[in-house]
């Protein structure tokens, strides 16, 4: 990437979505345009972060800058790991290696979604309660 250039990366799970840009930098990951440090939990910022523990060479040199909606902190840190995947991957061959040995979801994506409810049932699988009196 040119020092003029920025590049944008989508990462998706349930209806959560993260549009990451990657700058040149000094390593600062900013999530809706606060520090990462603020978000959720621990675990939701390790999540975050995974992909770039994998690879720390790539977060000293470029700036993370996610924007994120829709769906809880769960799905948000998964769509954001899976932003910052894709551009670490497009860096290198040896990165997108690294990352699919780790864990293929960040890259390819995971397709459970949530199961519409059905007519004449309380959800999408139970049944409304019979009482035989």
């Amino acid at each position: 990437m040119s020092k003029k250039t920025s590049k944008t990366f989508v990462g998706k799970r349930k209806t959560a979505i993260a549009s990451l840009t990657v700058k040149l930098g000094k390593g600062n990951v900013y999530l809706n345009s606060q520090p990462i440090e603020t978000f959720g939990t621990d675990a939701t910022r390790s999540k975050i972060l995974a992909p770039l523990a994998l690879i720390p060479e790539a977060q000293k040199a470029h700036d993370f800058h996610i924007q994120a909606r829709g769906g809880g902190y769960i799905a948000i840190a998964d769509a954001a790991a899976m932003a910052l995947a894709k551009a670490l991957a497009a860096m290198s061959a040896k990165n997108k290696k690294r990352i699919i040995e780790y864990d293929r979801n960040l890259l390819a994506g995971d397709a459970r979604r949530t199961e519409p409810k059905k007519p004449g049932r309380r959800s999408a699988r139970r049944f409304k309660q019979k009482s035989y009196r």
